[in-house]
């Protein structure tokens, strides 16, 4: 029987003489061959070599970590994470209980499990979280991040608790707290800072001090199965933000938070660019209980393209669908697709406006010069859309200077209080049923263009 192989142990040593002798034997055609195959052995090995060491489990409890919620597990969790990094990857596994840390940092080939029943629980002391220049602003350190990090991944049944109240205190307390570049910007819950094949997996993410989960500049994202929580009038909790990031999947979220379901943006108000456009982001079977709805912007300096939405569920939430920005903090929005959409006692079912933060104007707006910063929104469609009980149908405005074009409506059904405004914007529709308990359905100014049918 051959002896079992090892890799790199006396069987491998036994194996290779028997290999050259027989080789040997057969002549120097044989030899050649075999050396053939041995250079092409040795590839493969060195190929696999960070393949065998990303099978390393690093448990946080191993390295002195308490679970106890009370001791700071920050060392020890940390130190997991770099022992498995320094063999070439693995798996840091927090399990059984609570684990208190200040900011820990993920890196290249790690995947964070958090089993079932565990939490990662952020400290609640505000001075465990550094200072740093976070998106270009001032910023305070996520909890989890990775910066310049690729195949990293969190996953697992359990939960990253931010312990964000303490923070929603200060911030409710603070003129602009929720603008970035306003002062110090709290800290984000879980940051993937120009990181590429990233994916977030099975967890629950809840209650961050502002923005819970933030790709920033990064490629070839998963979310998947995740749960975003946050106390319904929690300042900025936003669930996901993609920022400047592109090829993403986002699959059967669950958002119940205090701001956006979800925010693609690009960039910052008033940026000096140069700023990066969110593409390729496909949002797929996600159910949103309050918050602000699935947006587009409003920081959105970079632009945004190729982005579909399909069989998301809103209930309760502020907006359904929303598309925002302005002249401080705009560019190309397009080849933008939502379909079968439904709605369930949702405030503003379709907003589409370039005035944010306001949703009209409120007057007369005259043109101005068409800038860097300038929002141009087109090639919209929103195909199968039923609404109930909402108090407003919308509003798809424009800039003079910028007009919405292209906006298409195909089996569109609201049921609302108040009907659909559309002002400075081409929009086209079949089978479009807008049902106002006071006024029109839908108000069409003499600045757009309208044909539904």
């Amino acid at each position: 029987m051959r002896p079992a192989r090892t890799g790199t142990g006396w069987s491998d040593q036994f194996e290779y003489m028997i290999l050259v002798g027989a080789a040997a034997h057969r002549g120097k055609d044989a030899m050649k061959s075999f050396y053939i195959r041995l250079a092409a052995v040795g590839i493969v090995a060195i190929m696999t070599l960070p393949a065998m060491a990303a099978g390393k489990v690093c448990n946080a409890r191993t390295f002195g970590a308490k679970a106890d919620g009370v001791t700071k597990d920050t060392q020890a969790i940390q130190d997991a994470i770099d022992s498995c990094a320094a063999a070439g990857g693995g798996t840091v596994e927090l399990s059984g209980g609570t684990f208190l840390s200040a900011p820990i940092t993920l890196k290249s080939n790690i995947t964070l499990h958090i089993a079932n029943g565990s939490t990662l629980l952020g400290s609640s002391d505000h001075a465990d979280y550094p200072r740093i220049t976070e998106f270009r602003a001032p910023g305070t350190q996520a909890l989890v991040s990775a910066t310049d990090a690729e195949h990293v991944s969190i996953t697992g049944a359990g939960t990253i608790d931010g312990a964000g109240a303490s923070w929603w205190v200060e911030a409710r307390a603070q003129h602009d707290a929720g603008i970035v570049g306003k002062g110090d910007f709290r800290p984000r819950l879980v940051v993937f800072d120009h990181c590429k094949h990233v994916r977030l997996e099975g967890v629950t993410i809840q209650n961050s001090p502002s923005w819970q989960v933030v790709p920033y500049y990064s490629d070839d994202v998963i979310i998947r199965n995740v749960r975003v929580l946050a106390p319904q009038h929690s300042p900025n909790t936003d669930a996901i933000d993609p920022f400047s990031s592109s090829n993403m999947v986002i699959d059967h979220v669950y958002a119940d938070v205090g701001d956006d379901d979800i925010a693609i943006k690009s960039g910052l108000i008033n940026s000096p660019g140069p700023d990066s456009p969110s593409k390729n982001i496909t949002i797929t079977d996600c159910q949103f209980m309050h918050g602000h709805g699935l947006s587009i912007g409003s920081e959105i300096a970079g632009g945004a393209q190729n982005i579909h939405a399909e069989r998301i569920h809103f209930k309760d939430t502020d907006n359904g669908i929303r598309i925002k920005a302005n002249r401080d903090r705009g560019n190309d929005v397009s080849n933008i697709s939502f379909k079968d959409i439904t709605m369930e006692g949702v405030k503003t079912s379709i907003l589409i406006s370039e005035y944010y933060p306001k949703t009209l104007p409120g007057k007369d707006v005259a043109a101005m010069p068409v800038q860097r910063l300038t929002p141009h929104f087109h090639d919209i469609t929103i195909e199968n859309l039923k609404s109930v009980d909402s108090a407003w149908a919308g509003v798809i405005i424009g800039l003079p200077e910028a007009p919405v074009k292209n906006v298409v409506l195909k089996n569109v059904h609201i049921q609302a209080k108040k009907g659909m405004t559309i002002a400075y914007a081409t929009v086209t529709g079949t089978n479009v049923n807008i049902t106002a308990a006071e006024g029109k359905g839908i108000t069409v100014d003499p600045t757009a263009t309208v044909s539904i049918q």
